[in-house]
């Protein structure tokens, strides 16, 4: 009978381990590509289009021409010629930064704890989701000064765009915000189930469990 039950566990813990590994790959293929997402929220100025065939984003003004090549202006070093969006920059650098550095988790596996990295890597994502999300808020709220209603019109105001409209980077943005938080969510739930690899004392008069033999598991 003890045999039989070191048959089970020995099933269970292959098959927990195979899952665990496709999705553990599945949460790193996604996280690298949120972090790439995140550089082109960043320096993409297709924040807002407007009217006269053109967009600006959070430090970026550019105006399409007759040669295919849009002009633009301004530069992250000095945030310009929109001051007033250099505080949501300051917000998707901070969680472009966060978002990086749990990439570059992901080469620790080999050394530390699964369970740990996962939990680590979850904190990162979802403190660069409210940056992210901080981001967003902060970067409508700030439309109301002189340079925008140059660009949009008079109808301008905290999250009105007058005669602007909402471009695809904004739209990314708040997708990446969704993306954060789902990563993090998978993150934390990896890592507890790491935790359930871990040796564990099991009481074998227990009614109705099954003896689970579970050595300690690196991923």
């Amino acid at each position: 009978m003890q045999l039989e039950s070191q048959e089970v566990a020995k099933l269970y813990q292959t098959e927990f381990i195979r899952n665990a590994r496709a999705v553990g790959v599945l949460w790193a293929v996604c996280t690298l590509c949120f972090a790439v997402i995140e550089v082109v929220i960043l320096i993409q100025p297709s924040w807002v289009q407007m009217p006269q065939s053109g967009y600006f984003g959070l430090y970026e003004i550019c105006i399409e021409t007759d040669w295919m090549v849009p002009e633009c202006k301004g530069s992250l070093a000095s945030l310009s010629p929109i001051p007033a969006f250099k505080t949501a920059a300051v917000f998707i650098c901070m969680s472009l930064v966060m978002v990086w550095i749990s990439v570059g988790c992901l080469f620790l596996f080999r050394f530390c704890n699964s369970a740990t990295i996962y939990k680590v890597c979850a904190w990162l994502q979802l403190s660069a989701g409210f940056c992210l999300a901080v981001a967003c808020l902060v970067f409508p709220d700030s439309l109301d000064t002189p340079e925008v209603h140059t660009l949009c019109g008079n109808g301008v105001g905290s999250f009105s765009l007058g005669r602007c409209s909402v471009h695809w980077a904004f739209v990314l943005a708040i997708l990446g915000v969704l993306d954060a938080f789902i990563l993090s969510t998978l993150a934390f739930v990896l890592g507890n189930r790491q935790d359930a690899l871990l040796p564990q004392d099991f009481n074998p008069h227990a009614k109705g469990k099954v003896l689970l033999i579970l050595t300690q598991y690196r991923f």
